[in-house]
C-alpha cells in the first residue's frame, strides 16, 4: 500500500521514493528564500514535497516551478503528487539526470533553487537503490551539484540546501571555488542542548556577509516556537 502525508494544503504519496517525507525537507521548504515572480527549480525532488512547499508559499503570484529527478518511481510518485495538489498547472517533474539537463537550459535561467542533496560522502551504501541513490553523492558530488547551481542560477537569486553539519561545512567551504557564496546560514538542533546536527545553507552568486541563525526543533518535549512559526502553514497539528 502507497504510503503518504498529508499536509493543510495538500497530500504527499512518498511510495517508491528513496527519500520519505522528512522533517529536513519541511524545514528547507519553510525557511528557504523564494523569489515570488522568477521561476523556481527544485533538484532532486524525490516525493515532490519542496516544490510542493515552494507553490503553497508562492500561491499569490503563482511562479512555474520545475522539479528534475532522477529515480523513475520518484518522479511518478512527484507528478502525481502535482497532479492532486492545487497548483497543478505551475508544478512539472521532469525525469533526467539534472546535470544533463542543466546543460540543456540558459545560464541563469532560475531566480530560485532548492535542493535537499545527497549527502553521505562514504559507508555502506543502502541496499535499496532509489535510497542510495537520494542519500550517497555518487549520483550526485557537491562539486557537480556546485556547478549545476552556478550556471543555472541567475546573478541575484538565491539556492538554498539542507545538509549535515559536516558535509554541510564542507560545501559552504568548496563553494567560492565556484563562484558561490554562503549568505544565510542556519544551525539546527533537535534540542537546545543537543549539538547541532543540519544546517539549512543559503547560497548566491553576490559575495557579501553571512547571516547566521539557530533552529531547535524540539522544546520541553514539545515543537519550539521558532519550529512551530516555520512549520505551521504545513503540519495539520500545529
Amino acid at each position: 500500500m502507497a504510503k503518504g502525508f498529508t499536509f493543510k494544503q495538500f497530500h504527499v504519496d512518498d511510495f517508491g521514493c528513496g527519500m520519505p517525507v522528512s522533517t529536513d525537507g519541511v524545514l528547507l521548504g519553510a525557511w528557504a528564500e523564494l523569489s515570488l515572480h522568477g521561476p523556481l527549480l527544485d533538484i532532486g525532488t524525490g516525493s515532490g514535497l519542496l516544490a510542493l512547499i515552494a507553490a503553497q508559499r508562492t500561491a499569490a503570484t503563482a511562479p512555474p516551478i520545475v522539479a528534475v529527478e532522477i529515480d523513475h518511481a520518484a518522479a511518478n510518485a512527484a507528478n502525481q503528487n502535482f497532479v492532486q495538489s492545487p497548483w497543478s498547472e505551475r508544478l512539472h517533474c521532469i525525469e533526467q539526470n539534472i546535470e544533463l539537463w542543466a546543460t540543456q537550459q540558459p545560464a541563469g535561467c532560475f531566480s530560485t533553487i532548492i535542493c535537499n542533496p545527497p549527502y553521505f560522502n562514504s559507508g555502506i551504501l543502502a541496499e535499496c537503490q532509489s535510497r542510495a541513490t537520494a542519500r550517497h553523492t555518487g549520483s550526485l558530488t557537491h562539486s557537480k551539484l556546485l556547478v549545476t547551481i552556478r550556471h543555472l542560477l541567475s546573478e541575484t537569486g538565491s539556492a538554498s540546501l539542507i545538509l549535515p553539519v559536516n558535509e554541510g561545512r564542507q560545501l559552504i567551504e568548496l563553494a567560492p571555488s565556484y563562484q558561490l557564496f554562503c549568505r544565510r546560514l542556519c544551525e539546527v538542533r533537535s534540542t537546545e542542548k543537543k549539538p547541532v546536527s543540519r544546517l539549512l545553507i543559503t547560497l548566491s552568486a553576490q559575495p557579501g556577509d553571512m547571516r547566521t541563525e539557530q533552529l531547535s526543533i524540539h522544546h520541553q518535549g514539545e515543537y519550539s516556537a521558532s519550529f512551530t512559526a516555520l512549520a505551521r502553514d504545513f503540519y495539520l497539528k500545529l
